[in-house]
């Protein structure tokens, strides 16, 4: 029987060919994913953002990094380095000869496959008299002649070599390992066990420790632990929190104390510069003695987003400590979002405790736009715009144009607008207009409904109520080309007004006025007139008729009601003496129109067409409700960008992209009615589900659709929903579907019995 042997590679050319295979392993995907974008592409794009984002400090910081950066360049020559080994190993692996072929006694006779046994004897003469040992040649190959010779002419030997590929029969089976040899030499025996030792028992469990205690201090959003836990304990302690108090719990955040973050530092030049700081500021509550707020870290950062906050000028070292605070800030203001909303459905589904206010919820988003702006809370919108400063406001806040939002500057006229903006030169006029357009234009269409439900859009107390909002992304720049537009309709509206007086407008009024008088004198007439002319046939038969109408004026409607048959009878009366000579037919053809079988088709007709109506009615029901279940599939199985349109933002240290928040809330309880929905994959089009259960009581209820911009302000929008809650229905006990009728049940009895006898029948046939 076989055996088993394991052998590793004492010639080393099996170890190239697993070298080789690893090499293959890594460098390929390393490639994949380290090799560095084109750098051509990212220059392109920076510098058709050049015009709108030039003055942007994200887009500075960018331009300089690509210039100054060798990381690219490092992450070439490594993969380059990588793929020259992998070649050169590859290389050698196709030089190496084969050790492992496959035996075949023809090609060690030198003869065709299936050679007779004559050609077999005559070339194996042939060959031993040149390579036999007594004729002086070599032993080896004479050995392999005289085996080859023996496979083919020998029965056993044949039967072996086509059975095992041996003529010898079945051998051992053998392993290779594609390692050196001299990995298991007794010589080096102990230099391998420390190599093992070291690489398994000491440095791969230090790197998963390493990682492993690094990953669980942060949660899914890259937000350290002990800074959620901050962020729960002072929210549960403050559902109603101010400006203020909220920058002084998102500066306490632990990324910012170095003993938690190594990025973070306290520089000994702080106790000098951050004094002077508060002194610029002015008051933010520093004697306050409550931990974390009095920490040096969370002064330090508090200081640094009040100073970004007012755009004041700080030293070169203070200047990348509040780069890197601010970048940081609307991540933290994000997890601090997510904390309200948590706590907001604890109360609500717990109870016991007073869950945050709307107005805190909405304090973080808005202090999000102010950081990513650099503005304070009651300054001026339009100072998110370039070369627009604090002076620069009386000249639209005037009588005259009254300019206090970015709305108001986008609806002026274009000569308005420039005589307006004086103050700029062309080229800063134009950029002004250029950053204007590229700033979002939103618009919201909502759609109410219950899914699910037969009458989706009857609500009922506890459902599920469905907000379905659709927002469409514009740029200003289409609200500027719709004004132009629009404006020589303006223009000829305001010429016309310029040149009438005040007088004559006034007299224009009381025209007005007098036109609408005469307009209902006409009106009235008119009627008169009618009622009149449908009076005059029945006056005759009716004479108490116009009695009844002068009496009270509602009775109007019954007056008619009552006197229709009368005047239908004298007209019929009248066509017929008229239409007499017309013979018989067309008397039995008016008779036959008015006949009941008519009639009755007729209301058949009608109520085939109703039932036509609500059955195409049901089939666009289930159309829509089909197609939001598809689109509900595909949004769960696509990953859409969060690469939205880069923001404008002068004193923003990095990129940013323009996300937003969607929410239900009731503004007269201060209450979330659904949790805010961040909408991070709006470019064109994007279509949201806001769900909410409606309330429990029966009634009225009005309630807003809230959309905020996280890196805008003054684009925010309100929406009112008006939410009518009926009485849920009763449930039915028996529905009419289950209610099978007796005789029902009788005729499936009588088919089960028929078929059992047609069944015996057959049997006793084929019998």
């Amino acid at each position: 029987m076989a055996g088993q042997q394991f052998q590793y590679d004492d010639s080393g050319n099996t170890f190239f060919y697993f070298l080789t295979s690893f090499v293959g392993l890594i460098v390929v995907p390393a490639t994949y994913y380290l090799w560095p974008r084109d750098q051509n592409a990212e220059q392109l794009r920076l510098k058709s953002l050049r015009r709108v984002h030039g003055r942007c400090l994200w887009y500075r910081l960018r331009l300089t990094k690509s210039q100054q950066s060798i990381i690219p360049t490092l992450k070439k020559a490594a993969l380059l380095s990588g793929w020259a080994v992998f070649l050169l190993l590859a290389y050698k692996v196709s030089k190496l000869d084969r050790e492992y072929q496959e035996y075949n006694p023809y090609e060690v006779l030198n003869l065709d496959t299936g050679a007779s046994l004559s050609e077999i004897k005559k070339k194996y003469h042939v060959l031993s008299l040149k390579y036999h040992p007594d004729k002086g040649g070599d032993p080896s190959t004479f050995m392999r002649i005289a085996k080859a010779y023996a496979a083919l002419t020998n029965e056993q030997s044949r039967l072996n070599w086509i059975t095992y590929g041996n003529p010898d029969g079945p051998g051992a089976t053998s392993f290779g390992i594609a390692l050196p040899a001299w990995i298991v030499d007794q010589k080096n025996s102990m230099l391998v066990l420390l190599v093992y030792g070291l690489a398994f028992m000491v440095i791969l469990p230090v790197v998963v420790g390493t990682w492993w205690y690094r990953s669980i201090r942060y949660s899914g959003d890259q937000i350290l632990i002990n800074t959620t836990q901050l962020f729960m304990h002072f929210m549960y302690k403050t559902p109603n929190m101010n400006m203020k108090r909220l920058a002084m719990v998102l500066t306490a955040a632990f990324e910012f104390d170095p003993r938690s973050n190594k990025d973070a530092t306290i520089r000994p030049t702080d106790n000098i510069e951050v004094p002077q700081l508060i002194r610029e500021l002015g008051n933010i509550n520093v004697k306050k003695k409550e931990p974390p707020f009095c920490y040096p870290y969370s002064l330090k950062a508090r200081v640094l987003v009040l100073a970004h906050l007012a755009r004041m000028d700080v030293s070169e070292e203070l200047e990348e400590d509040q780069r890197f605070v601010v970048r940081k800030s609307p991540a933290l203001l994000q997890e601090m979002i997510n904390v309200g909303c948590q706590l907001t459905m604890m109360a609500n589904s717990r109870g016991g405790f007073h869950a945050p206010r709307l107005v805190t919820i909405e304090n973080c988003m808005k202090l999000t736009q102010m950081i990513v702006q650099g503005l304070q809370e009651s300054k001026s919108p339009l100072l998110q715009l370039p070369h627009f400063e604090e002076e620069h406001l009386r000249y639209c806040i005037s009588k005259k144009y009254k300019v206090r939002s970015l709305q108001d500057l986008v609806s002026l006229k274009d000569s308005d607008r420039r005589s307006m903006l004086r103050f700029l030169g062309e080229e800063k006029y134009d950029e002004v207009l250029a950053v204007l357009g590229s700033f979002p234009h939103i618009t919201m269409d909502t759609k109410l409904q219950v899914l699910d439900d037969e009458d989706s859009n009857n609500i009922t107390a506890g459902s599920i109520v469905t907000v379905t909002v659709t927002l469409t992304r514009k740029r200003m720049a289409e609200v500027f080309e719709k004004e132009q537009d629009s404006s020589p309709c303006l223009t000829e509206e305001a010429a016309t007004t310029e040149e009438a007086q005040g007088d004559s407008s006034k007299t224009k009024t009381k025209v007005w006025q007098n036109k609408n008088k005469a307009a209902k004198k006409t009106t009235k007439s008119k009627k008169k007139k009618l009622t009149k002319k449908k009076a005059t046939p029945a006056a005759p038969a009716l004479a108490p008729a116009p009695a009844k109408t002068k009496q009270a004026n509602g009775n109007v409607a019954g007056t008619e009601v009552v006197a229709a048959p009368a005047a239908v009878a004298a007209v019929v009366k009248e066509e017929e003496e008229e239409v007499s000579d017309k013979g018989s037919e067309s008397d039995e053809g008016e008779a036959n129109k008015d006949s009941p079988s008519e009639r009755d088709e007729d209301s058949d007709k009608q109520s085939d067409t109703e039932v036509d109506e609500i059955a195409g009615d049901d089939e666009e029901e289930w159309e829509a409700l089909q197609q939001s279940i598809q689109r509900r599939e595909r949004a769960l199985l696509e990953t859409k960008s969060k690469v939205t349109h880069p923001v404008y933002s002068i004193y923003f240290p990095e990129e940013k992209h323009e996300w937003w928040w969607l929410y239900i809330a009731d503004r007269r309880d201060q209450t979330l009615v659904s949790m805010p929905y961040h909408v991070c994959t709006l470019k064109d089009t994007e279509e949201v589900e806001l769900k909410f259960p409606a309330p429990s009581k029966t009634g009225n209820y009005q309630y807003s659709i809230i959309l905020r911009s996280d890196s805008y302000l003054g684009l925010d929008q309100i929406r009112p929903l008006k939410l009518e809650v009926h009485e849920a229905k009763a449930m039915l006990d028996n529905h009419p579907q289950w209610d099978i009728p007796d005789t029902e049940e009788e005729d499936e009895e009588q088919e089960d019995s028929d078929g059992i006898e047609e069944s015996e029948d057959d049997e006793e046939d084929n019998d």
